[in-house]
């Protein structure tokens, strides 16, 4: 499959590996954008193709209800670059409030901006997400988004294939969040490196689009640049009529040309990986990187059990951060933060897993809980379907679509020394804020944890 569309691709092959590679479509967000925009007006250049360029604030802006641009006031300056550049280059700006806004890697497969065999960057490292509907999608620097901006082209390096399959059906209450966690507890987080991931088997193909997204989504937390799952009968449902899918005849030729872009039976991979979905429970992160996990029925692991010191180091570090035993159950850890939303669940389907376990139930004494809806579209739709009421009258804030929390570059931060169960695909030190703890999970589980007051499994409620 990576073949298949990096040939297709290919303006002119520059030897040892590397490619004058086509880009078909260019994301921009509120904090890389403005940047990129900046250096090609400095140098006098114009965008090369400005309808295949797009452009939503979603980092640096407030989710507070009722919020512009500039609530967030530092956001706001950038939110005013990225409006005045797009305009100055007639690049399409989604606005706050406005259809189409959102988190960047949200609202590209939800428009059809990301469609299958095309190849599409951002400058964000998880713009790999977009490989759920088949597409091959990396994030890029500012430099590299300058140049593309202006040529249309990147010269890039051909990845290493990477297959990982899992096979088999997953259990009652395991979602795509928990699976890609699992992963990445057995690959490691360079275990991906130089690779692009092609994730397949029985259990890929039965996850929903958004559930193939939030897979992909965590591909970079690999190592991997880039992870994407062939395009099926669910991908074609998914983008028809959509804004910028295909139409009439076009869209028939579409789906014609879409049906090949899957791997031959034959295909050679550089690495080939295999699970069993039998094998995956509910996931939550324990540590400072996303693949320290366990099972959330699991108790916290000892340092001294690994064989490489570097390792018990890492252990070590990562469990005074967070201030954890070993030896501990996981679910006795007590919650003071609750956050569901950004790039890896804050879609439909996501925020209906929450609800199913916050109707008729109040978050814990003490707790603070929020869900991001990650578009307009998503909230919109997830308000006509009554999701808003479930969570408000449940005791969680219900707020504007952006990265909020995810990133905490927009002042919605974890206090200091605060533990939150976080829906986010990173747990780094200080991710969410200083010395703020984030235990990675999925929805279902970030809720049931908030309900509980303590990390909690979803399946007892």
């Amino acid at each position: 499959m990576l073949d298949k569309i990096w040939d297709t691709h290919v303006i002119r092959d520059l030897g040892d590996g590397w490619a004058l590679l086509h880009i078909d479509r260019h994301v921009l967000h509120d904090l890389s954008g403005p940047v990129a925009l900046d250096l090609l007006h400095a140098r006098g250049l114009d965008v090369r193709d400005p309808d295949m360029v797009f452009a939503t604030p979603d980092h640096a802006v407030s989710s507070q209800p009722g919020r512009t641009g500039t609530t967030y006031a530092p956001g706001g300056a950038l939110w005013a670059r990225l409006r005045e550049g797009t305009e100055r280059e007639a690049i399409r700006f989604y606005d706050v409030g406005s259809r189409g806004q959102g988190i960047v890697h949200v609202m590209a497969p939800e428009m059809a901006i990301a469609l299958p065999g095309a190849t599409l960057i951002c400058g964000d490292s998880h713009t790999c997400t977009n490989g759920g509907v088949g597409a091959l999608a990396f994030g890029v620097g500012q430099s590299e988004s300058m140049h593309a901006l202006a040529t249309q082209t990147l010269r890039m390096r051909r990845p290493k294939a990477m297959r990982v399959r899992v096979d088999g059906a997953l259990g009652t209450g395991v979602s795509a969040k928990d699976l890609a966690l699992h992963i990445m507890h057995v690959v490691g987080t360079s275990g991906g490196i130089g690779h692009a991931i092609e994730y397949a088997g029985e259990a890929i193909r039965a996850l929903d689009v958004e559930g193939r997204l939030t897979l992909c989504n965590l591909s970079v937390e690999m190592g991997a640049r880039s992870g994407f799952v062939a395009p099926d009968e669910k991908v074609f449902a998914y983008l028809r009529d959509r804004p910028f899918a295909p139409k009439g005849a076009d869209w028939e030729a579409a789906v014609a040309a879409w049906q090949e872009i899957v791997s031959d039976t034959d295909a050679a991979f550089d690495r080939d990986i295999a699970i069993d979905a039998a094998d995956v429970a509910p996931v939550v992160s324990w540590g400072t990187a996303p693949d320290q996990s366990i099972p959330v029925d699991g108790r916290i692991p000892d340092p001294d059990a690994a064989e490489d010191p570097a390792v018990r180091e890492q252990m070590r570090v990562a469990l005074d951060y967070m201030g954890l035993t070993p030896g501990e159950r996981i679910v006795d850890a007590k919650v003071d933060w609750v956050f569901v939303g950004s790039c890896s669940n804050s879609r439909l389907p996501d925020l209906r897993a929450g609800a199913a376990v916050a109707r008729g139930r109040q978050v814990a004494a003490g707790v603070n809980a929020w869900v991001v809806p990650g578009s307009w579209e998503v909230k919109r739709a997830a308000e006509a379907e009554g999701l808003d009421r479930i969570f408000l009258d449940a005791g969680f804030e219900w707020r504007e679509p952006g990265c909020s929390m995810c990133v905490a570059a927009n002042g919605e931060a974890v206090p200091p020394g605060a533990r939150c169960v976080s829906t986010s695909n990173r747990n780094f030190i200080g991710r969410q804020g200083p010395r703020a703890r984030t235990h990675l999970a999925s929805p279902a589980t970030a809720v049931a944890s908030a309900i509980a007051g303590h990390i909690a499994d979803a399946r007892k409620l």
